[in-house]
């Protein structure tokens, strides 16, 4: 009898398997992706299917926002793009900005200024300053939002502002806040704060969602003042961890692109919240803001629903029309197909491809997996260095003095295909050299990959493991 509820229990069990591949096989992804899913499955069946349940089912053919809602709030900011005046973008960015327009309706807008803050401590006391100026409202859209000390002083002083009559809200990825204990958010909500978390996940209503978080890094204050980058709010983007200092790169816009950034806002809003805010007030007439540059700029969002990865075909257009140089910084450096190809064709063309990132990650597993695509770039001719201070988390390309973007994005599959995300790209030579100086600041204080021995010739069971963590980056 026990014999045959084995053969039983196996019989079904292989009829899981094969149908949980199947099911893999029929979304038709990218076939390393593909392959990577089935072979978690075939070898590693009830830990694999589990895995696939929580992190592999594809959503991207889901509307999180109907087209109705989403025409509705985008109207405001179209009607600011139509408002502005002698709008020019070169002519060697017209594809990629028509790119943007065409997938993601990311309108240019002009810049009134950029300022650049490279740590903590220039971002907080700004964004402080900022809240304490305050007026009308403040947004914030942020993956992690920590109880520690600076978490509780930034609660307070947006507890502050609503007691002033501010209207503020805050959007909190749940999973990136899965440490954060609720009563820090109830704290706020009880002070008058609007917030919300995105794609709770509660078994087992949102369990299939958990692998599709919002990665952004978003606040606009009073629809004049923006901030975009890699920043969360977190102590250790002042203090570090483990005695490692952290660097990182958020952007301050002022003008007009504040529009978008409040779009991509207020379209997240409605999503959590299902409030529909299209007021006036919320995109302050151009007239009431700072003067202009000749500076142009997209805010660029993507999201596992989206038809198309578009910031991935972003990097992917930017990187192959480049000319003279690519420098780009990541914290993980795991690229899908498309993104790798382009790097690596672009190196044999002659462009300087030059990747920086750091030499000891705050994720160890991931740090493995990218040191054979960082090898296999180096090979192809590209320049690979190490940042050694402390932990590289800023997320930032420059291209040929002339094109700049800074957001939320990893060079890695989750920002590329699985994560929401948000990056501002510019059209500008003077804030593209000024990113270049930040650039290569930062890899004056780099090794070089070729002279890191155990980067560069692993011994056996190092490069199994780097092996076998390629094999299922495309999962990670």
């Amino acid at each position: 009898m026990g014999g045959l509820f084995y053969i039983i229990g196996m019989t079904l069990l292989w009829g899981v398997i094969a149908l949980t591949v199947i099911h893999v096989v029929m979304d038709n992804r990218q076939p390393a992706k593909t392959m990577a899913w089935a072979l978690v499955i075939f070898f590693l069946p009830l830990v694999g299917i589990v895995l696939y349940i929580f992190f592999g089912i594809n959503h991207r053919r889901e509307r999180l926002v109907s087209q109705r809602s989403l025409d509705q709030l985008s109207k405001r900011s179209m009607l600011g793009f139509v408002e502005q005046q002698d709008l020019h973008v070169a002519d060697s960015h017209k594809q990629l900005v028509d790119l943007f327009i065409n997938q993601n309706l990311s309108l240019p807008f002009k810049v009134a200024a950029v300022d650049i803050m490279t740590d903590g401590y220039s971002f907080f006391p700004e964004l402080l300053a900022d809240i304490g100026r305050a007026k009308h409202h403040i947004h914030i859209s942020m993956y992690i939002f920590e109880e520690d000390p600076l978490g509780n002083l930034l609660a307070d002083a947006l507890i502050d502002k609503v007691r002033q009559g501010v209207k503020v809200r805050i959007i909190y990825d749940d999973v990136g806040c899965w440490r954060v204990p609720h009563c820090f958010f109830e704290r706020m909500r009880e002070g008058g704060i609007e917030v919300q978390p995105f794609l709770p996940v509660h078994f087992p209503t949102f369990t299939s969602k958990v692998n599709y978080r919002n990665h952004r890094k978003i606040i606009v204050i009073d629809g004049q003042v923006g901030y975009i980058g890699g920043m969360n709010i977190a102590l250790r983007y002042l203090m570090g961890t483990d005695k490692q200092p952290w660097r990182d790169t958020m952007l301050r816009l002022q003008g007009p692109i504040v529009y978008s950034l409040q779009r991509a806002f207020l379209v997240d809003w409605y999503f959590v919240d299902r409030t529909l805010i299209t007021n006036r007030d919320y995109y302050p007439a151009a007239a009431s803001q700072s003067p202009l540059t000749s500076c142009v700029a997209q805010v660029v969002t993507s999201s596992a629903t989206a038809r198309y990865p578009e910031i991935m075909q972003g990097f992917v257009r930017a990187i192959t029309a480049a000319r003279r140089y690519i420098y780009l910084e990541t914290p993980y450096f795991i690229p899908n197909e498309p993104v790798l190809f382009a790097l690596k064709t672009a190196t044999v063309a002659g462009v300087d491809v030059r990747i920086l990132c750091p030499r000891h990650s705050d994720a160890r597993f991931t740090e493995w997996a990218s040191r054979s695509y960082l090898r296999e770039l180096h090979e192809a001719g590209a320049k690979v260095f190490l940042y050694e201070p402390g932990f590289m988390h800023s997320k930032l390309m420059v291209i040929d003095d002339a094109l700049v973007t800074c957001g939320s994005t990893n060079a890695d599959f989750r920002s590329f295909e699985n994560n929401f995300e948000a990056n501002v790209f510019i059209y500008d030579q003077g804030t593209a050299l000024r990113l270049k100086k930040v650039f290569l600041d930062d890899q004056s204080q780099c090794v070089a990959l070729e002279n890191v021995a155990s980067w560069m010739r692993p011994k056996f069971f190092p490069r199994l493991w780097e092996s076998l963590t390629r094999m299922i980056s495309p999962l990670l």
